[in-house]
């Protein structure tokens, strides 16, 4: 990205994060549910002030405008977004509450969240106001965000007055509101892309329902980009004349992610502005959510650490986020991809056989190895012999292995999703239709196939012929 520092301009529905902390220890006499003692609040700029927030944290000059009430939640907005460093133009509308977004956690769970909030249209006078400060601030940014949470700012006038902005990113919760606008990028979710379109999204592979449809969502937002976002599973970017070019994420809890679409979208404008590709942006925004999902509450990711987290090793051993991306440029490219799965603890000569039939099948061999705590769960006390972290090295030393990378879970279905091979590949004595994740492979266009192995070539075996030598043999 370009490193001039950008002027972005923010417009929306402004609201305060709160982030309450208890311990539950007993049970309420008026109700079965649990008496939580209060021990802490850890408030945030939320909504349109948090994609402000973040852009200053990435580099940005920022002048953000919206509305709030006379009321308390407004003088702390307003003093956290000072010590951020946004410049602020927030207009008051006697007796409107402030949105106020509280929620619960203990036990590092979410278990209750309380808002306070005015949803009506914000009234002519104050919209009059508001569009009078928006043609001097459009006119001298690099870029105009709009977080539309349809909380009332965001009236057909005010619209208008947007639609003159050169780099206009909108982030709404109904895009279809602002086709007349014809953005720069819109930024729906997956359930707002089912509603924009009208079609039936459920029990479908989303991924596919919005590949298949990439052209309709350009032509319903009327917009140059389309990012669809899908939270754990990552983004889709759609523009003309391109296939759809997908991120990837890793997945964390729901509440764990609470304001991490509005960090994507901050990066995402900025890099953009800053003259990045789209395909760029729309990576570094998902670089920049994946910073915030690991801290709780509501947070920022500042330059450095996007940065950071942007810079990647294209070494053999890769995070499946990455290693997702890897393989989709080289299924451009025209190239097959094989995939295979096992705990790989004590790698033997029928390994090596095994991976040496499975590379021949395709281009690329990508080996994912099950995570220590999967191992001990699918082979008892006492395995993994060798840590996760060496048996991928020893793995990655052999020439026809490609890629290696690691899953937690006891299957490898999530990997499965995100890398979709061509081929599928195990090793032992079944048939294919015997093998769990067959269907779900073949759902997802690929072929299933199942290699020979070579008698008395087993770690099991292995591991018992050394714990039965004598104490003294070494």
């Amino acid at each position: 990205m370009n490193e001039k520092t950008v002027s972005a301009v923010v417009v929306g529905d402004v609201m305060l994060d709160s982030w309450l902390h208890g311990s539950a220890k007993r049970i309420a006499a008026e109700a079965p549910v649990p008496v939580i003692s209060l021990e802490g609040t850890d408030d945030a700029p939320g909504g349109a002030a948090n994609t402000a927030a973040n852009l200053v944290a990435l580099g940005a000059r920022v002048r953000l405008l919206g509305v709030v009430g006379d009321d308390e939640c407004a003088d702390l907005l307003t003093h956290l977004l000072q010590l951020y460093g946004v410049e602020t133009e927030l207009l008051t509308v006697p007796g409107r509450r402030t949105t106020h977004k509280r929620r619960l956690i203990t036990g590092g769970q979410l278990t209750a969240r309380y808002d306070e909030e005015d949803l009506e249209p914000i009234p002519p006078a104050v919209e009059e106001e508001l569009i009078g400060r928006l043609a001097p601030a459009v006119a001298g940014a690099g870029v105009v965000v709009a977080s539309d949470y349809a909380s009332g700012v965001f009236t057909p006038r005010v619209r208008r007055a947007l639609a003159r902005a050169p780099l206009l990113v909108v982030d709404a919760h109904s895009v279809a509101a602002w086709r007349d606008c014809a953005p720069t990028a819109v930024l729906p979710n997956y359930d707002e892309v089912v509603r924009l379109l009208d079609d039936e999204g459920e029990g479908v592979d989303r991924v596919d329902f919005l590949m298949s449809r990439s052209e309709r969502l350009l032509a319903a937002t009327r917009a140059r980009l389309v990012v669809t976002t899908l939270d754990g599973e990552g983004t889709l970017l759609h523009r003309r004349g391109h296939p759809p070019y997908r991120t990837y994420a890793e997945p964390a809890p729901q509440h764990m992610a609470t304001g991490a679409g509005d960090t994507f979208t901050a990066a995402f404008a900025l890099w953009l502005a800053g003259g990045a590709s789209p395909e760029e942006a729309a990576e570094a925004g998902q670089a920049a959510a994946a910073v915030v999902v690991r801290r709780p509450g509501t947070s920022v990711c500042t330059r450095n650490e996007l940065l950071r987290a942007m810079r990647r090793d294209d070494g053999v051993v890769q995070p499946p986020q990455r290693l997702a991306q890897l393989v989709d440029e080289r299924r451009r490219r025209g190239e097959r991809i094989v995939f295979t799965n096992g705990c790989f603890d004590l790698l033997h000569r029928g390994h090596v056989s095994y991976l040496e039939q499975a590379r021949r099948l395709g281009d690329v061999l990508v080996v994912a190895v099950n995570s220590d705590a999967s191992v001990a769960r699918l082979k008892g006390p006492g395995r993994p012999v060798n840590p996760c972290e060496d048996r991928m090295s020893v793995l990655a030393a052999l020439n026809h292995v490609d890629y290696v990378t690691s899953f937690e879970e006891d299957t490898p279905e999530r990997l499965l999703r995100m890398i979709r091979p061509e081929i599928y590949v195990k090793g032992g004595d079944y048939t294919p239709d015997m093998l769990p994740e067959a269907p779900l492979v073949r759902a997802l266009g690929g072929e299933v196939k199942v290699l020979g192995y070579l008698s008395d070539r087993s770690t099991t075996a292995i591991i018992r012929r050394v714990t039965s030598l004598p104490a003294d043999s070494a």
